[in-house]
């Protein structure tokens, strides 16, 4: 008997002692063992320590609250000219004697395919069945010659959640490489494709805007025209009215008495590429020592980028971000996988915008819709109540036990106070964070510990009343209430999951806090509180009472 006790304590001692290193030691930052190994030896350094390993949410912390919104057209209205090329680059290959462009009436995007042969139908249907497979063809009313070819409104669907999904993972990217601790970047609304942006203890909450909100849409053009001295120049050139297959675009002058100056470009509507065939872009200063940005493209991306390249041999490219031209170099050669953008850049601006290509280019633009700034003061508020609620509620508990079940309630209040040591570790451990809802989960952590003692304890009580050996009315008691407390510590568990699976930030907070702790409760108030029964009997003479 003595062997297994000795054992278990030795397990109880590991348990505790780990969960002392995870709070007061465990490195959760980048800086080096030396700085993090070693017991504090003053009360502010423990709680200094404690209060470095323990992540605070926004509501705790303090920080930024933003809500945006995804313009998930953006999205469609890409893919729609993608097909476009790729549909003139099929008719032209199969010798298919039509012409394809892009049309918008009511909201409707669609392709417009003129002068189809009627002999030539089938085989039109059959490429796009073929090559388009989310896309429908149908007759154009009023016109035998002419067909409509739209997106599926299941494709439509998809592309606009895609958009969606990507946006999230880019701000996150995004995010991430700043350093700001546990962003909440989630969901936000049903149907408005917007999301909600949480960044606690944010140093500079400007500039991670800034790169949030920054679209950094880069795409890759042929200049067909330009540069001209204002937008009404730029159109008087053409009779006022573009070319159907050009668009007209914002910029500076790169060259002349006139460098700097603002400057309009006429420039292909379809891109060579864009952002979404970066594959790496870093910040390098060019021949000049001026700062720019230097890209790599992807392999599909090369081989178009090498392919427009090499038929606009001395033509200006145009790189465009955000729709607005910032550079304008002459092709000089062919082109294929890498390329510089050059600009009036700061090194600050260079390296920016090379991160925001670098964690890759939003499929839409992102319009800002809401901001609130929640101080620290809110914080240090809401963490002194919940501290000071949860000393309440914990006391009050523990001189109840005192009070009902005597010297039997110490096993229970040492239960307790493991119980928070390992939650507080689990959190330092696993780089969990702690939101106010996540303090009111360690509050109702106190009650499901006094449930479960009490459940245990009355179980005991009821073996000795049925004239059961202390010894043995304690493991009955222990394995009559075992089953039931596995069955609620489970569902309860299964409800924190769903809240997890379904929850924003807080209340992926409130769920985390509380699986951890029933967990940790499981452990101590079954495994713990059995080893502290047995050795107070082994301590015992034989059938003398207990305290209960």
């Amino acid at each position: 008997m003595e062997y297994k006790i000795r054992n278990r304590v030795i397990v109880i001692s590991a348990v505790i002692l780990l969960s002392i290193l995870g709070i007061i030691c465990y490195p959760r930052t980048t800086s080096t063992v030396e700085e993090t190994i070693g017991f504090p030896t003053t009360w502010q350094r423990l709680k200094e320590n404690v209060r470095d390993r323990i992540r605070l949410g926004l509501d705790l912390k303090g920080g930024t609250h933003l809500v945006l919104q995804v313009q998930v057209d953006d999205a469609i209205n890409i893919t729609v000219d993608q097909a476009l090329e790729r549909l003139r680059d099929e008719l032209r290959s199969k010798n298919i004697p039509a012409t394809a462009e892009k049309k918008s009436e009511n909201g409707r995007i669609y392709l417009l395919i003129s002068g189809v042969p009627q002999e030539r139908s089938g085989d039109l249907q059959a490429l796009v069945n073929e090559q388009f497979p989310d896309w429908d063809l149908s007759r154009r009313a009023g016109d035998p010659l002419a067909r409509e070819m739209a997106l599926k409104v299941s494709a439509a669907a998809g592309i606009r959640n895609q958009a969606l999904l990507q946006s999230m993972t880019t701000i996150r990217n995004r995010i991430d490489q700043l350093g700001v601790t546990e962003p909440t970047i989630a969901e936000y609304g049903q149907r408005n494709f917007e999301l909600v942006v949480q960044l606690p203890g944010v140093d500079d909450p400007t500039r991670v805007k800034d790169i949030i909100q920054s679209t950094a849409m880069l795409t890759l053009k042929i200049v067909q025209d330009g540069p001209y001295s204002s937008r009404d120049a730029a159109l008087a050139s053409h009779g006022g009215v573009l070319p159907p297959d050009s668009e007209l675009l914002p910029g500076r002058r790169e060259s002349g008495d006139n460098s700097g100056a603002e400057a309009w470009y006429v420039v292909n509507r379809i891109a060579a590429v864009t952002g979404q065939d970066l594959r790496d872009a870093q910040p390098r200063p060019d021949e000049n020592g001026r700062p720019s940005v230097n890209f790599m493209l992807t392999r599909d991306g090369a081989v178009r980028f090498g392919r427009v390249t090499s038929q606009n041999i001395g033509k200006p490219l145009a790189i465009i971000l955000d729709n607005r031209v910032v550079s304008a170099p002459t092709i000089q050669s062919q082109i294929t996988d890498s390329g510089r953008i050059t600009g009036s850049f700061t090194t600050q601006q260079a390296a920016d915008l090379a991160l925001v290509l670098r964690s890759g280019a939003l499929p839409a633009s992102i319009k800002y819709l809401e901001e609130r700034t929640v101080g620290p003061s809110l914080g240090a508020d809401s963490i002194r109540h919940g501290i000071v609620a949860s000393i309440v509620g914990l006391l009050a508990v523990m001189g109840f036990m005192l009070m009902y079940y005597r010297w039997s309630g110490v096993n229970a209040i040492l239960a307790f106070l493991l119980n928070l040591l390992m939650l507080l570790a689990a959190l330092a451990y696993f780089d969990a964070v702690l939101t106010l809802p996540g303090i009111a989960g360690v509050i109702l952590l106190v009650g499901m510990g006094v449930d479960t003692n009490v459940l245990i304890f009355e179980r005991i009580r009821e073996e000795l009343r049925l004239g059961k050996v202390v010894s043995a009315a304690v493991a009955g008691g222990f394995q009559h209430a075992f089953l039931t407390i596995i069955d609620t510590h489970v569902t309860t568990i299964v409800s924190s999951l769903i809240l997890f699976t379904f929850g924003t930030g807080p209340i992926r907070g409130f769920a985390v806090t509380l699986t951890i702790g029933l967990l940790a409760n499981l452990f101590t108030s079954v495994f713990v509180s059995r080893v502290i029964f047995d050795y107070v009997l082994s301590r015992r003479e034989k059938g003398e009472a207990i305290s209960i």
